[in-house]
């Protein structure tokens, strides 16, 4: 049977394995943190984009719109949130209408449909909280959020119960070709051989094909930083809203979160440290202040967490996808915005290639679909009861904010794929994510881990960083 090694377990590492698992393969995910998700794809602003934005004949435009169109019945089949909410993109200067209108006929230009110019006056009937000093706007219906994180540990279950097999803690070190197979050695001493090797390491991803390939490529850590406000600002925007972007990037958006949060950010600032994701203030100082002029209602005073994440910025200005001057080993590398929307896309795009030229048969009893955690909090009454008589842990709430159970925590732990840490466990369920931000539910969901997996309390981390606690305090 072929073998097949994946070096990343983000959204696209995650999403080029489940595409794959579609055939008769042996199918490696090798992920350097303890989790999928805990790269980029968890600290993302969670957009579908709609495609308007990418330069014409990039690969970034085609994938876009390629992905973009899957994610109805992705989410359908995979059991994720997503929402097509529509986004737009404000003009604050009559004389900014004609760099409008471009990216109009560019959004035409690429396929895009359902888009519309729009007046100031417009804009603010639908979304009221605008600001009155907006004089135009781009408004693109198929736009979309999704969360990202759930999206992925989606796409990894999905893969995992289709045979895929992941590898955690297992940072690449080298990769070289032994014959016809490629041999690839993790830092902990592990080797792993496959015929072919595909390579979405994201921030790292040049790396990785730099210790194979002639042709060297440049990753561009940027780094993005965000603000969250609590659900009760939820009514703020309806659809996602973006000031006219810049050869940086999209610029500070407004938008909401599929679970009824604003979300604000990000900035765009290359540094040089890949894993440097620290909030600094001048970063989310411009955060707030340019949220403002889109939004001049929100108020600092409702933020409850900030974040940032980097993004893999290619020097090459496009996403690299495909086999490379190595026969054998694939880059799907510099994946940055619109990479969340063309992430489905691509994974479809590689796993045919791949397949094709291993001659690889389709599998009769793949499993398409998958089914998440059920959410307590946005059951009806008589849905919780029938889910409580069926198991007594769903009507034990763990955490106040986000109504998330005892049964859904345990079921993250339990998953293929499961939750390893409280990190781990907040993105499948939440817990922790809401005003409070796990100031209540911590200690119960450490418990909950540390019985689950057999573990000392005191061994029970919040991410692959570190431990939360070092000892228990006794009571007098």
């Amino acid at each position: 049977m072929r073998k097949i090694l994946i070096i990343g377990g983000g959204i696209v590492g995650c999403s080029v394995a489940r595409e794959l698992s579609r055939y008769d393969a042996q199918i490696t995910v090798l992920e350097k943190f303890n989790d999928v998700s805990c790269g980029t794809t968890k600290a993302n602003s969670g957009i579908v984009h709609a495609g308007f934005d990418a330069k014409p004949n990039t690969l970034k435009a085609k994938f876009n719109i390629l992905g973009n169109a899957m994610f109805d019945n992705l989410a359908q089949e995979l059991d994720f949130p997503f929402k097509r909410n529509g986004a737009l993109v404000l003009c604050f200067d009559e004389n900014d209408l004609p760099n409008l209108y471009e990216l109009y006929h560019r959004g035409v230009g690429n396929g895009v449909e359902e888009l519309q110019t729009l007046t100031g006056d417009q804009v603010r009937e639908i979304e009221p909280h605008v600001s009155k000093d907006v004089v135009a706007a781009l408004l693109a219906k198929t736009s979309g959020i999704v969360s990202p994180y759930e999206m992925c540990v989606a796409y990894a279950e999905n893969a995992a119960v289709n045979g895929c097999k992941f590898e955690f803690e297992k940072k690449v070190v080298s990769i070289e070709k032994k014959g016809d197979l490629w041999q690839v050695v993790a830092q902990d001493g592990s080797v792993y051989e496959a015929d072919t090797v595909i390579n979405c390491a994201g921030v790292h991803a040049d790396d990785i094909n730099n210790m194979v390939c002639d042709k060297k490529i440049n990753i561009v850590p940027r780094r993005g930083e965000y603000m969250l406000y609590d659900k009760t600002r939820g009514y703020l925007a309806q659809r996602t809203i973006f000031q006219m972007p810049s050869k940086m990037g999209k610029g500070i958006l407004v938008a909401p979160t599929t679970h009824g949060n604003i979300i604000t950010g990000p900035t765009a600032n290359d540094v040089d440290d890949k894993d440097d994701v620290n909030t600094t203030f001048v970063g989310l100082n411009e955060v707030y202040e340019k949220s403002l002029l889109s939004v001049p209602s929100l108020n600092k005073r409702f933020v409850i967490t900030q974040f940032s994440g980097t993004r893999a910025h290619s020097t090459d200005g496009d996403f690299i996808i495909g086999e490379s001057d190595k026969k054998g080993f694939y880059n799907v590398a510099g994946i940055e915005s619109p990479g969340l929307t063309s992430a489905p896309a691509i994974a479809v795009y590689v796993a045919d290639d791949v397949a094709r030229k291993l001659t690889l048969e389709k599998k009769n009893d793949f499993i398409p679909t998958r089914k998440g955690i059920p959410h307590f909090a946005t059951m009806s009454d008589s849905e919780r009861q029938k889910l409580i008589a069926k198991n007594p842990l769903y009507g034990k709430v763990i955490c106040r904010c986000e109504v998330v159970t005892e049964g859904e925590i345990v079921d993250s732990i339990n998953r293929p794929v499961g939750a390893k840490d409280f990190d781990g466990v907040k993105r499948r369920t939440r817990a922790g994510m809401g005003k409070c931000q796990s100031g209540f539910c911590m200690e119960s969901v450490m418990e909950i881990l540390a019985r689950e997996l057999g573990i000392p309390f005191e061994e029970v981390l919040k991410n692959q960083n570190g431990k939360i606690v070092i000892g228990k305090v006794k009571n007098n």
